[in-house]
């Protein structure tokens, strides 16, 4: 206690000391932490409640091989915690270093990690309840003849009592193991004081079981009170995983069960488990992960989920889900934290959306068997019956006891101004604007596959996922996060796109909540497709180009029309000759340097952005970011231009988000012409309404395909994936709120 006291107590408050005082402070002394203290500190990072140590019992007994467990608290756990299994067992020589930090039977050496598919591998579990609780382990295996008790304490073996030796005692026991941790946070009484009631902690705890109780299929579980005479759950061990969800979550949940199966060789991984219908919500939504059979929690399978069904539930309404995602091991980081509540995987975005893509399926094939209750008019009548659309439904319902019909409660009718467009095969608002502003094109109500795959062939390969742990790349990342505007991030995750507006100034109206917005889909999209660069960083796609164009060829074409928008200038601003001739000088031994900086850098710029070129120059393709979504190729040639002065290729960091920035650019969507109809006078020859017939064709279909991709490739992916940074305010304009132009509309 001397040692740790001996600090200035004025120092210790930061007293400015005089200018003409010259005692430099003496640096304070790096000591080592007494392996007491670090054994408390690990502990208290790895058992934060009662139910993180009943996790971790949990885990290991069902990586035992048990296909009973029975759980036994008193006090929400602080006082009891008692878990029963019959299990293989622990053999008697192991018993002394049991408890010891980093002790297991599942891994040998650190390359294990990466194919670990057990649930406890690190040998802490066991170890940290020691340091803050009093542990007693009795066990028996099948060649045993007796059982086997130990009481740890510090991680341990320690007498039952005070003079008694200390080696594991002979009893009598059952197969398998029992683990009784008492007085839980006896050492820490910070920790427990923290708690609030026992009830509370204990319902955390059902939480914790119902849980596995629900994924882990052959495996009885039982819970209950200490002195209860009956159980809080209890699952038999032939149960499915329906009656399973039926005995812990009720059957209000169990009765609106959709199956979902979803798999991916590519992706390496396999998905199924059961979602609610439209049928059944409530006002929080409960979602079951289990990870390679670890339960987890992940804000983005959440957030995903929740998107998804806000199209099938009424505001306010939530689902219950249960997802069992099984990955490659060699995917999937499960030592990222200490109580393994959270994994890290690759591509994540792809998986999730893979996953809801299917749900919303299901739920879509479920959607017109929706039920709801109604009252005929008739005095006097109370029966209610639950009819499906068609008309077609069951008999009579009733709830409650005997029999008796209950009446649904009065709603209130929603005013006018407080209700949303929903159905999306409504009249749109581009329909209403005059054809200056909006081109509503004939082919409107043609399938979008029609023009989205024209010319596009998709293929697999079988290229591996390589997992991105550049530090660039990760400040590159966190910048993006630490310019994120929430409310606009919020609006544009949840908005509906209304229509394109104008092509040339690349406009787009969308709708969100009851308002209306135009916003500039150029500038959103520039920022949308950088960071994808930035999530993707090493994955891309390719788009190959056949036949392969020679790159000095591009580079030159895009050094010409430089040249030629210069001369431009230079004619219209009288500048003087010299600098004329060095600007010529300029554009004719660029394209040159530029190849040769691109064909020196091709190994990287193919590794990490797909950007593939041969040794003698050829372009065989570019990165693809987006399925479905075509760049403009002719802002092919001075994208290529723009990688040689405008990248900097000194600094690691710099590099990528310059090179990203200008990908970013060549993938946002070009600005179009005003169609010609609408541009030319009526007094105009028909020589020139013949040269632009054959001009106009092109960008006649750019403008449909563009319109296309825009609707159905582009927005949808931005309600997915887009973290909308502050600068994205500027292009975004209110215009229209249904509820102020009630308030107009009133007064006419």
């Amino acid at each position: 206690m001397e040692n740790e006291m001996d600090i200035d107590p004025l120092e210790s408050r930061g007293t400015k000391r005089p200018a003409e005082d010259n005692e430099t402070p003496k640096p304070k002394k790096i000591r080592a932490l007494d392996p007491d203290v670090v054994n408390k500190i690990a502990a208290g990072e790895i058992i934060v409640a009662p139910m993180h140590a009943l996790k971790e019992m949990i885990e290991n007994a069902v990586d035992a091989g048990s296909t009973s467990i029975e759980i036994l608290i008193k006090e929400g756990g602080l006082k009891l915690l008692q878990i029963t299994d019959n299990g293989h067992g622990i053999d008697r020589d192991d018993l002394p270093i049991l408890c010891e930090r980093f002790t297991t039977s599942k891994l040998k050496k650190f390359e294990d990690l990466s194919s670990i598919g057990t649930y406890g591998f690190r040998g802490e579990a066991l170890a940290s309840i020691s340091h803050i609780a009093h542990l007693t382990v009795t066990t028996k295996t099948a060649g045993s003849s007796c059982a086997w008790r130990a009481h740890y304490s510090d991680g341990h073996l320690v007498p039952a009592k005070p003079g008694q030796n200390a080696a594991p005692k002979a009893t009598a026991g059952r197969g398998g193991t029992q683990i009784t941790v008492e007085d839980l946070f006896y050492n820490v009484p910070t920790r427990r004081r923290a708690f609030r009631s026992a009830s509370e902690e204990y319902a955390k705890i059902l939480d914790v079981v119902g849980r596995y109780a629900v994924h882990c299929a052959g495996v009885s579980f039982s819970c209950r009170k200490h002195g209860d005479a009956g159980v809080s759950i209890s699952t038999p061990a032939a149960a499915g995983t329906i009656d399973r969800i039926r005995q812990i979550h009720g059957s209000s949940v169990a009765n609106e069960l959709v199956e979902f199966n979803v798999e991916d060789d590519k992706l390496g991984f396999r998905s199924s488990g059961f979602a609610t219908n439209a049928n059944y919500h409530v006002k929080k939504t409960t979602i079951l992960l289990f990870i390679n059979h670890r339960a987890v929690e992940s804000t983005a399978v959440k957030r995903a989920i929740e998107q998804t069904y806000s199209a099938f539930l009424p505001k306010g309404g939530h689902p219950f889900v249960y997802i069992d995602l099984e990955i490659e091991p060699q995917r999937v980081d499960v030592n990222v934290h200490p109580t393994k509540r959270e994994v890290n995987f690759l591509n994540e975005d792809e998986i999730i959306e893979s996953i809801c893509s299917n749900i919303r399926s299901k739920l879509a094939q479920v959607d017109s068997s929706r039920t709801f209750l109604t009252q005929t008019l008739l005095p006097g009548v109370t029966t209610m019956e639950p009819l499906s659309q068609d008309n077609t439904g069951p008999g009579p319902s009733f709830e409650g006891a005997g029999g008796a019909p209950k009446t649904p409660a009065a709603t209130k009718k929603p005013y006018e101004h407080n209700l949303v467009r929903t159905d999306s095969k409504m009249r749109k608002i581009t329909s209403m604007l005059s054809p200056a502003v909006a081109q509503p094109h004939p082919e409107s109500e043609t399938s979008p596959s029609n023009v989205l795959d024209e010319g596009l062939q998709y293929e697999t390969t079988d290229r591996e996922p390589i997992r991105i742990a550049l530090t660039s790349v990760k400040n590159l990342r966190a910048a993006v996060r630490a310019c994120m505007h929430n409310n606009l991030t919020e609006m544009i995750a949840s908005h509906t796109y209304v229509g394109l507006v104008d092509e040339r100034r690349r406009m787009a109206a969308i709708q969100s909540g009851v308002k209306l917005y135009l916003v500039d889909y150029g500038l959103i999209c520039s920022e949308f497709f950088y960071q994808i660069g930035l999530t993707d960083f090493g994955n891309f796609g390719m788009i190959k180009l056949d036949p392969a164009p020679k790159l000095i060829d591009l580079l030159r074409i895009a050094a010409d029309t430089e040249r030629e928008e210069h001369e431009a200038n230079h004619q219209s601003q009288n500048t003087a000759k010299e600098s004329q001739a060095e600007a010529d000088e300029i554009f004719t031994n660029a394209p040159d340097l530029v190849a040769k900086t691109l064909i020196d850098r091709r190994e990287m710029l193919n590794e990490y952005f797909s950007l593939q070129i041969s040794e003698e120059g050829t372009l065989l393709s570019i990165p693809l970011l987006l399925k479905g979504y075509l760049p403009s190729l002719a802002k092919l040639p001075r994208f290529l231009l723009r990688l040689g002065p405008y990248v900097n290729w000194t600094s690691e960091e710099e590099c990528f988000r310059t090179f990203l920035r200008e990908l970013a650019a060549f993938y946002t969507p070009e600005q179009l012409p005003t169609p010609a109809s609408e541009t030319e006078g009526p007094s105009q020859s028909q020589t020139q309404e013949a040269e632009t017939e054959t001009e106009d064709e092109f960008i006649k279909n750019r403008r449909l395909q563009l319109a296309r991709m825009l609707e159905h490739v582009v927005f949808p992916s931005l309600r997915a994936r887009l973290v909308a940074t502050q600068r994205l305010l500027r292009g975004v304009v209110e215009v229209a709120d249904l509820k102020g132009l009630y308030r107009v509309f009133e007064r006419c």
